[in-house]
């Protein structure tokens, strides 16, 4: 992998104090790198090795994290050449971002009705979100 690959990555620091496993934390950083458009189909990225010494984690992390991201058909690797960001990598990331969000919006709602909210209270507190979000 060449110094082009070291500049492309834009996973920001991940660190043991955050939620989640370290390895998540890199899947969830290159997804949304991806999603965004930052790093488009074709992009390299570093090696196991490289990428582990930037984010200073073991090399096990950074394969487990690579692993997860190939089953979701984000990256894909070339025997001798190296992992890249797959020809439909954008449209799997934004389509499995949907999903976690559609989830995470249905455990909000049961939350809210366990609450004693009713539906009326949960869209005008959704609507107010979404105002807040926007400015």
């Amino acid at each position: 992998m060449g110094k082009d690959a070291k500049k492309t990555l834009l996973v920001p620091p991940i660190s043991k104090a955050a939620p989640g496993p370290l390895y998540q934390q890199i899947v969830d950083g290159i997804k949304r790198e991806v999603s965004e458009g930052r790093l488009e189909p074709g992009t390299p990225l570093p090696s196991f090795r490289l990428l582990a010494e930037q984010l200073m984690v073991s090399l096990i992390t950074v394969k487990r994290a690579y692993a997860e991201l190939e089953r979701d058909e984000i990256i894909f690797r070339k025997q001798g050449l190296g992992t890249f960001v797959s020809q439909d990598g954008v449209a799997r990331s934004r389509q499995i971002k949907r999903e976690q969000t559609e989830a995470l919006l249905r455990e909000a709602l049961r939350e809210g009705y366990e609450a004693g909210m009713d539906d009326k209270e949960l869209l005008d507190m959704a609507k107010r979100l979404l105002k807040e979000g926007k400015e």
